[in-house]
């Protein structure tokens, strides 16, 4: 069977049907909303970061990991220490390989919930003992999350031919507030879940983070295209744009699901044009009123914000579909 869609359901689901004690993913880049779901699980797992070596790690990104590795019992995350770019599930029973999943879909929220971008096959029973002893040599290769360092990018230089390590200075600051009139938006950005009282169909503190075109133009590689959906895979046979899915980082260690949602219309091209959490876009909401110290429902003014020590958010990209958020004073 091969598989190009919902693959994060199929990867959790894969042992209600197969008679296992231990999962196994090889993936090339890992996120935290994937290793958050392991604890799910009735059994032991590990998770094993395969291009560390070559990419290193942010240590906003490793923090986390390092804090879900110390959080979820069942669960072991290790880094590759040659750069693994494979991706594999294997379920296994007492030490030996029953059922496993290889393709293309890294361990990430954006790479298993990209529907027709990715794709996961079974494997043939004949591949079970390779496969077990390719997992096992990187095993052995590889250190625990906790006695890891943290590992800027390495690029090789080309005059001198070694290894040189750079951080991504990628950096967005996203205003809070509409620099037009100074002000937050009544019912929008922080405030969208006011727009319920005037008859609006939303959570009383639904928010999102406004993308604007000058932010996408400065930072496209933050901010990417809007990926096609496939035509036939819609109902209605009309061509539609696929909300990116990510997964963030907030400065103080919070984790949340988000999309990068609605449309921003550049040079014919569509963009998204808000970051919002998901599935509730008031878990935003309520997370930024908490830190402001104000209640639900309350309106935010631009006020609140200095009081509370800055008005904007500075927003990078820690890894696929991986957004760190930094709203620290």
């Amino acid at each position: 069977m091969l598989y190009y869609k919902n693959l994060d359901e199929i990867v959790f689901a894969r042992h209600e049907i197969i008679d296992s004690d231990e999962l196994v993913v090889v993936s090339g880049y890992v996120g935290p909303n994937p290793i958050s779901r392991l604890e799910e699980l009735p059994f032991s797992t590990t998770v094993i970061y395969g291009m560390y070596a070559s990419d290193g790690i942010s240590a906003n990104l490793h923090s986390a990991l390092q804090t879900l590795n110390n959080r979820i019992t069942n669960a072991t995350i290790m880094y590759s220490t040659t750069p693994i770019h494979s991706k594999c599930y294997a379920w296994r029973k007492n030490g030996q390989i029953v059922h496993a999943l290889i393709g293309s879909a890294n361990f990430t929220l954006n790479g298993l919930r990209t529907p027709y971008r990715e794709i996961l096959a079974e494997t043939t029973k004949d591949t079970f003992s390779p496969l077990n002893a390719y997992i096992n040599t990187i095993i052995g290769n590889s250190v625990f999350c906790d006695e890891a360092v943290v590992r800027t990018r390495a690029s090789i230089s080309p005059a001198t031919r070694t290894v040189e390590r750079h951080e991504d200075k990628s950096i967005c600051k996203m205003f809070l507030y509409n620099v037009r009139t100074n002000e937050v938006q009544e019912k929008n950005g922080l405030n969208w879940g006011l727009a319920k009282l005037t008859g609006s169909h939303v959570h009383i503190d639904d928010a999102n983070i406004p993308i604007s075109t000058r932010y996408i133009m400065e930072n496209p590689d933050l901010f990417p295209e809007k990926l096609t959906i496939p035509r036939e895979a819609i109902e209605s046979g009309r061509i539609q744009r696929h909300n990116e899915n990510i997964e963030i980082i907030w400065d103080d260690g919070t984790t949340m699901t988000g999309l990068l949602e609605g449309n921003n219309m550049i040079d014919n091209r569509l963009y998204p044009k808000q970051i919002c959490s998901f599935p509730a876009k008031h878990t935003l909401g309520q997370y930024i009123r908490q830190r402001l110290g104000v209640q639900s429902g309350y309106r935010i003014t631009r006020n609140d914000l200095w009081l509370y020590g800055r008005d904007t958010i500075d927003v990078s990209l820690q890894g696929e579909g991986i957004y760190y958020l930094d709203f620290s004073v």
